[in-house]
């Protein structure tokens, strides 16, 4: 199977959603994909949808990334930066790529390992949601299934931090992976981004981090 995908040249994700699609098609078409870095799966009981996202998108998921791992060396933590890693399980049948995702409070756990398997292995403990363009289906219901503890999402104006309460997730004004920071706080960061330039603003981080650790 090949599948072959064009970004769009305007401002907004092209959205493809496709029906009654079985495991291994969604797998097979996951892999057909890995070539191609400008796309985003989300599989859900049958229901396939690949997200062409844009550069809008990719720009504060970018960002976003930068600021965690900024945080993390500034803190003295240890991270695993797993990108848009699929993260599925075949007996829920359901599966997603995060925009970026992260293990930090688990990142001895999977250290060293060349493949995670999420039923074996613990869900990533951080991933960032750029929604500008929304998924059409559920996707922080198939983060919750896989027990992901943290989700960061952007909607273009506002980030919120979303903490996993059992089965749902629940606004929070602070940060499990890092309790130094909140949603006030990383809306400054990023409001940022249109007064000064990318490695000032994590410069700005930085300073900030050491300050509030005095």
């Amino acid at each position: 199977m090949t599948v072959t995908l064009s970004k769009s040249s305007d401002r907004t994700s092209n959205q493809i959603l496709l029906p009654s699609i079985r495991w291994e098609t969604y797998r097979a078409i996951a892999c057909d994909l890995e070539s191609q870095p400008n796309k985003r799966l989300t599989y859900d009981q049958g229901l396939l949808e690949i997200r062409m996202p844009s550069e809008l998108h990719e720009s504060y998921k970018k960002l976003l990334g930068r600021i965690v791992e900024a945080l993390t060396e500034s803190l003295g933590l240890e991270i695993c930066s797993l990108g848009s890693m699929t993260c599925d399980r075949e007996d829920l049948a359901r599966g997603l790529e995060p925009d970026q995702c992260y293990y930090i409070q688990n990142e001895a756990e999977i250290w060293g390992k060349n493949k995670i398997d999420l039923i074996s292995d613990p869900p990533p403990d951080l991933a960032i949601e750029i929604d500008i363009t929304n998924s059409s289906l559920n996707r922080f219901a198939i983060y919750a299934q896989l027990g992901v503890p943290e989700v960061w999402r952007y909607d273009g104006q506002t980030i919120t931090i979303h903490q996993l309460n059992g089965d749902r997730y629940l606004l929070s004004d602070r940060s499990v992976a890092f309790p130094i920071i909140g949603t006030d706080d990383l809306q400054n960061f990023l409001e940022l981004k249109h007064q000064v330039k990318e490695n000032a603003l994590i410069r700005q981080l930085r300073e900030w981090v050491t300050l509030r650790q005095r």
